[in-house]
């Protein structure tokens, strides 16, 4: 999901022209998502679904999935109860779904559906078993969630079919009828894998849940170093890839990473203990070392966590602890990003069989930027063993190329800042006053360049992880870094201090703004104040980290520039906001977070109502007039509708969805049922309207309690993703600065543009990083209701609708949903997180 295309002299490895991320994209299929597929369409066929392997968060919200997207087809769908163990036991172990039996479980870790290896299966009798198994049911489309084995099994099964079906027939167990009836087995796999190690797909289902455990896990550590000086060494899954290693210590700030794809150069213990060395001089209290279990050395000897911890006893005399993370990893309720992930897959899976015809290949169902698509099972996973063949013949570059273009991204960003090291002329100030920009002691190449950020809007997640990026990135390349501290009150006020490589030690794992925030506008304080202090501080380069706000300040600077020269100057916006708003960007850098705090309640309230009868819950999230975080926390936490700004509606469907609920509770055996409001969806159908009269409508059946979540929104420690997200943006923007300001620097040495193009957005844009004119973006936005014009995510809704039953949907196309916005708007492309 990630841009590789930073500068070679940053030391990034360069994908080639051939990469398999490229090929991938050539050879993947699109999937059906957002299209209209009337219901029933499918009816008379059979689905069995099953999960394989080892466990991971986020598969039984694809088991959800698949189940009632099936019933919506028109469908019979079965469970295989413990894989293929299951599936060769046959019996009670392969079981018609019910409708009840998947509510609930989307919260739920592991699979409910059990996982299991089975030695029988890998002979051909032990699948011939399966298969009289399988035919006794009906069922000749399996849906597999597993690991590359359990998929590769899976087209065995596929390939064989036919000649076990004539050897079935000849010996009796299956009728003529039946053997024509279920001549084609059609297969489609999922990934479900923490280790993210399956080539074909942006992320596998599970590594999201898993970094979050490593991060929970980091975190709690680092809270033991406040009392005494200490390195901890955790060893964290990843036999066979690095990437769960790579981007915990990017989320992380930690000191060293080994993983099996790169590793570490020469001497690297004498590298590692000088490193540690130079930190701890900082006066740096901890130190945190992620190793892969799978890591080595240059010539293939494994690393371990107690050789890294006895090197650092030993040669450096620290303190040092071993945490093995273990099983914790694939434990816990999955993230949102896991659940939805989940779903998007398991929905289109079933989508994907339908269309099967009797010469199509199995496929995977994979999420590249952000559309799902269909690529061959075996192109995968034969790149997939690529990757161990490469890193066996010690070719680690080639290695890396094959993991895709955000392994890449992920590793050049931690080999740029692992190679940063504090300017030794940089000393903390005690005190803001001792902050004077004249008084500092700066070396004189740092000094003739100023890099300014600042924080505008409301505070989201992810904003101190980028303002530590820019800093330390800034500082390395010869910059002074300004802060501007409280937006533009803070800089009319002269609020505006040098800021240091040891001040912004670990802000990246912290919420909320430390520079702090405003809501408000340039205009509102006055563009010419804003310009005078520009000249004043001398800017060369400006970075807003911030919401709506920070976008159309960055435009009316621009707007302004022909009146006050010194507002020529390069500025790059990163859009944070947990409202997930801001045009020319999929994800703002904090929705992610939101999102996971919304999910988490909503599982607190659901929780709540254990033991309590039939009982809706109406909850209102922020967003503004945006949906994204109504209608993705709808997904996540399995709500019965979510109501927004951008979809019409009215008392009659109201009504129509009190009629869904009670039919759910009365018939489908379901006592709870939870309906979320975007807080601006609607002016007269207010949270406490439609709190009312459902509890009116709902009555006997059931009663209603309601919850307006509020800034708990906003709270909480930032994500995997919102850490790792903002460390790579503010990377990616100072690299942007840095080539505009040498560009545009005059004769006399002032930096001067008027070009549109050096007042930009820097936004994720399908799966690249995107620097795209803010003048530009003006065009697509609606700037009365603060939202884009065109939102890529509306394409979700209908399949919300689906996975709650709501019979009168179709899985429309996302032009055809009843919207506000105009018809005649330019598509945006769409891509996911993380």
């Amino acid at each position: 999901m990630d841009v590789v295309d930073s500068p070679s002299k940053s030391g990034v490895i360069r994908p080639r022209r051939t990469s398999f991320s490229r090929k991938m994209s050539v050879l993947a299929e699109p999937g059906k998502e957002g299209q209209q597929v009337p219901p029933g369409i499918w009816a008379g066929n059979s689905i069995g679904v099953f999960t394989s392997g080892g466990d991971s968060q986020g598969m039984n919200a694809a088991v959800r999935a698949v189940v009632r997207m099936g019933f919506y087809l028109g469908c019979k769908v079965f469970f295989i109860r413990e894989g293929y163990q299951g599936m060769v036991d046959g019996g009670e172990n392969i079981v018609e779904a019910t409708w009840s039996s998947v509510s609930g479980i989307l919260q739920m870790g592991g699979t409910v559906i059990g996982s299991a290896r089975c030695k029988e299966f890998r002979e051909r009798n032990g699948r011939l078993i399966a298969a009289a198994n399988l035919i006794e049911r009906g069922i000749a489309n399996l849906v597999v969630i597993g690991g590359d084995g359990s998929l590769t099994g899976a087209n065995c099964f596929r390939q064989e079919w036919p000649g076990m079906l004539d050897e079935l027939l000849q010996t009796g167990k299956i009728t003529s009828q039946q053997r024509e009836d279920h001549k084609h087995l059609n297969v489609v796999g999922l990934v479900g894998s923490i280790d993210n190690d399956f080539c074909g797909t942006d992320m596998t289902i599970g590594t999201d849940t898993a970094l979050h455990r490593i991060i929970e896990a980091v975190d709690a550590i680092a809270t033991t170093a406040l009392r005494q000086v200490r390195a901890f060494v955790l060893e964290v899954m990843g036999r066979h890839c690095g990437y769960l290693a790579l981007v915990g210590a990017l989320a992380t700030e930690a000191d060293w990473v080994f993983i099996p794809e790169w590793p570490p150069e020469g001497d690297w213990r004498a590298t590692l203990c000088n490193k540690l060395a130079a930190e701890r001089g900082q006066g740096q209290r901890l130190n945190i070392i992620l190793v892969a279990e799978g890591a080595i050395d240059e010539n293939g000897k494994p690393i371990t966590a107690e050789e890294v911890k006895q090197l650092l006893c030993d040669k450096m005399k620290i303190d040092t602890r071993v945490t093995v993370l273990g099983h914790v990893q694939r434990g816990g309720s999955p993230s949102a990003f896991d659940r939805i992930l989940g779903s998007r897959m398991g929905a289109e899976a079933v989508l994907a069989l339908m269309d099967a015809k009797p010469g199509t290949p199995a496929c995977v169902i994979s999420i590249e930027g952000n559309s799902t698509v269909r690529v061959p099972l075996m192109e995968c996973v034969e790149r997939t063993k690529e990757v161990q063949a490469s890193m066996d013949k010690r070719n680690f570059d080639e290695a890396v190329r094959l993991r895709g273009k955000s392994f890449q991204n992920n590793l050049n960003t931690y080999r740029l800042l692992s190679k940063l090291r504090p300017p030794s002329s940089h000393m903390k100030p005690t005190s803001h006053e001792d902050k004077d920009p004249q008084c500092y002691p700066f070396t004189d190449h740092i000094s003739h360049r100023n890099l300014a950020i600042m924080n505008i809007g409301a505070p989201a997640c992810g904003m101190n992880a980028a303002v530590r990026s820019f800093v330390r990135i800034s500082l390395t390349k010869g910059f002074r870094v300004l802060g501007i501290h409280d937006s533009f009150d803070g800089l009319i006020k002269g609020e505006v201090y040098p800021m240091t490589w040891t001040e912004v030690q670990g802000w990246a794992g912290k919420g909320g703004s430390f520079l702090g925030t405003k809501k408000q506008w340039a205009q509102d304080v006055g563009v010419g104040k804003i310009a005078l202090k520009f000249a004043e501080f001398k800017f060369d380069g400006l970075m807003i980290v911030g919401g709506f706000e920070a976008f159309h300040s960055a435009y009316q600077l621009a707007e302004a520039r022909e009146m006050f020269p010194s507002l020529c100057i390069p500025i790059v916006v990163i859009p944070c906001t947990i409202s997930n708003n801001i045009p020319g960007s999929d994800f703002s850098l904090g929705a992610d977070t939101a999102l996971n705090e919304i999910t988490d309640i909503c599982d607190r309230i659901k929780q709540s109502a254990t033991g309590t009868k039939r009982r809706v819950f109406v909850a209102e999230t922020m967003g503004g007039y945006c949906g994204y975080l109504a209608t993705l926390a709808g997904l996540a936490s399995g709500a019965d509708a979510a109501y927004i700004y951008e979809e019409k509606f009215n008392v009659l469907d109201l009504k129509q969805d009190v009629e869904h609920l009670k039919d759910k509770i009365l018939n489908a055996g379901v006592q709870r049922g939870l309906i979320l409001r975007n807080e601006l969806a609607n002016e007269n159908y207010t949270t406490d309207f439609v709190n009312r009269l459902f509890s009116e409508e709902g009555h006997p059946v059931f009663t209603t309690r309601m919850n307006v979540l509020g800034h708990m929104q906003q709270g909480g420690y930032p994500s995997p993703f919102d850490r790792n997200y903002g460390t790579k943006m503010a990377a990616r923007g100072v690299e942007w600065l840095a080539e505009m300001v040498e560009q545009y620097t005059d004769a006399k040495g002032n930096v001067r543009t008027g070009n549109a193009d050096t007042v930009v957005l820097l936004g994720m844009m399908k799966r690249h990083l995107t620097f795209t004119p803010v003048e530009e973006l003006a065009e697509y936005t609606d700037f009365e209701k603060r939202i884009p014009k065109d939102q890529w995510w509306l394409k979700l809704r209908p399949l919300l609708r689906i996975l709650a039953k709501h019979s009168v949907v179709s899985y429309e196309m996302e032009a055809e949903l009843k919207t506000n916005i105009d018809e005649d708007d330019d598509d945006e492309e769409g891509e996911h997180i993380l």
